[in-house]
């Protein structure tokens, strides 16, 4: 069983070698990343230079479980624009943290903002 949901944020703060990375390294065996942040970081390495497969290898070499966004993690994630949207938080934000209340994980996120939240769900900010 998991112990983490990973944010795209933390995904990529490990493979771009940014800060905060250990905290991520020494998690990603207990986690687990939504679909949406499995594209999105796949997006952002693409928009970084490397290539679809490239990128695709990059986060497969991690061995990350993505986890099927679904309707119902759609809806819980609907559920919470109201309370993430003065955040600017965005649908793969959301649909980490409704990852995390559904598995009772904590959400290891980049993004400071998030500490802000009381959601239910346990935040670790990496830098």
């Amino acid at each position: 069983m998991s112990k983490y949901v990973l944010d795209a944020s933390a995904l990529l703060a490990l493979l771009n070698q940014e800060k905060g990375k250990d905290r991520v390294e020494s998690a990603v065996i207990d986690s687990v990343i939504s679909a949406v942040n499995y594209c999105e970081t796949l997006g952002k390495l693409i928009d970084g230079g490397m290539t679809d497969t490239d990128a695709r290898e990059a986060v497969e070499l991690i061995n990350l479980p993505v986890i099927d966004f679904d309707a119902g993690l759609a809806q819980i994630a609907a559920a919470l624009r109201p309370k993430t949207k003065m955040l600017g938080l965005s649908l793969g934000d959301r649909s980490c943290l409704a990852l995390a209340l559904v598995r009772n994980d904590a959400a290891i996120t980049a993004e400071r903002g998030w500490s802000k939240l009381r959601i239910g769900v346990k935040i670790e900010v990496i830098r």
